[in-house]
């Protein structure tokens, strides 16, 4: 399920469009040697492997040895060597690498300060960091009554979304107080216009979320999405979410 939830991202064009915008911030070279921090199955290193070239390499590192498992089945032979690891405690050498693309890892993780240490520990100085996360309480409704939305919205903090709500806001200033130079900041606002669109990006309109992970009570969901569908047959439904990109290159 997790695998299919990721592919399906990585499919959405909004999703396409905050990373063609990390790509842009990242400017991956022929040659370099890239790290790709929480990996998943593999998909945007595999990407980065076709700009760096044969002679480039890019690290696909996850904390799930599952999902590596399932990056290896999709391998498409491109240089990409992957690994199971823990971000903030990678076994890599230190300025091992000329870049890293960290992308909606940060919001999962217990201490994102020492993930991003780690991050430049293994950056050589010159090389950049590029992290992508999402602002969830960026997250905003129409087409729907606002009170039920913000009802569900809240409801689903840290139970449908990660435990980070406003990680991606506060990425330029961790970078910035990590002393990395030339810190750049781009929020990318995804829109929705469609609840089967939504359901791809937002857990909270995904009516196939089994009823047991569903943070309010079943008269609230029932609610809920009879009001989404209706907004969608209207053609008026509107979600939209703020996901930032931040770079930095490292002193």
């Amino acid at each position: 399920m997790l695998l299919a939830a990721l592919d399906a991202m990585g499919r959405h064009p909004e999703i396409r469009r905050v990373r063609q915008t990390a790509l842009e911030a990242l400017r991956p070279e022929p040659g370099a040697r890239l790290l790709d921090a929480g990996s998943g199955a593999g998909d945007v290193s595999r990407g980065l492997a076709a700009k760096v070239g044969p002679a480039g390499e890019v690290i696909a590192l996850d904390s799930s040895a599952a999902t590596i498992e399932a990056a290896l089945r999709r391998h498409d032979g491109s240089n990409v060597r992957y690994l199971t690891g823990d971000v903030s405690a990678m076994t890599l050498p230190t300025d091992s690498v000329d870049g890293v693309w960290c992308e909606r890892l940060l919001q999962h993780v217990e201490d994102a300060d020492t993930a991003i240490a780690e991050l430049i520990r293994v950056t050589r100085p010159g090389g950049r960091i590029c992290l992508v996360d999402t602002d969830w309480e960026s997250l905003s409704f129409d087409g729907v009554p606002p009170h039920l939305a913000a009802t569900v919205v809240e409801a689903s903090h840290g139970r449908l979304t990660p435990r980070r709500l406003d990680m991606g806001r506060t990425l330029r200033r961790r970078l910035v107080d990590a002393n990395l130079l030339n810190v750049t900041a781009t929020p990318v606002t995804c829109l929705f216009d469609d609840p089967t669109s939504a359901a791809v990006v937002l857990p909270m309109v995904n009516p196939l979320l089994p009823t047991t992970t569903w943070p309010t009570p079943a008269a609230v969901r029932e609610k809920w999405f009879s009001h989404v569908n209706a907004a969608g047959a209207r053609g008026d439904f509107l979600a939209v979410l703020t996901i930032w990109v931040v770079t930095g290159t490292v002193a």
